[in-house]
């Protein structure tokens, strides 16, 4: 099943057809999950800094390309936990403000994943 993703306004992503207001991950094999933001939070104290174990989650056994939707201005970032963990683990991470982000995620391959923030 391929997934894509139609549109991204702020607060909101739509994803064939759906619209969901709020973060999500979309796994390689195209199952859309709300995005576990309180692991980075719990973390640094935002959700904006996403941190080792909220990587950990989004880390599944074939991933090579991640692409992370960081919000409409550019607001989410990695920390240098998560990306070490990526690297560490073979995963290729591009880094996009989110409308950028879903046309390089809707070429994607099929061991790729996306992490979509919605606002900021």
């Amino acid at each position: 099943m391929t997934t894509t993703i139609d549109a991204t306004s702020f607060g909101s992503i739509t994803i064939d057809g759906e619209e969901y207001e709020y973060d999500v991950l979309i796994r390689c094999s195209g199952e859309v999950k709300k995005r576990k933001k309180k692991l980075s939070k719990r973390v640094s104290g935002t959700s904006h800094l996403l941190s080792r174990d909220e990587a950990e989650h989004i880390y599944e056994a074939g991933l090579e390309i991640l692409v992370i939707g960081t919000g409409q201005n550019g607001g989410l970032h990695l920390s240098p936990e998560a990306h070490a963990f990526f690297r560490e683990n073979g995963v290729t991470v591009i880094l996009q403000r989110t409308p950028e982000a879903i046309g390089t995620f809707n070429k994607r391959g099929e061991r790729t994943a996306g992490l979509f923030h919605v606002t900021c």
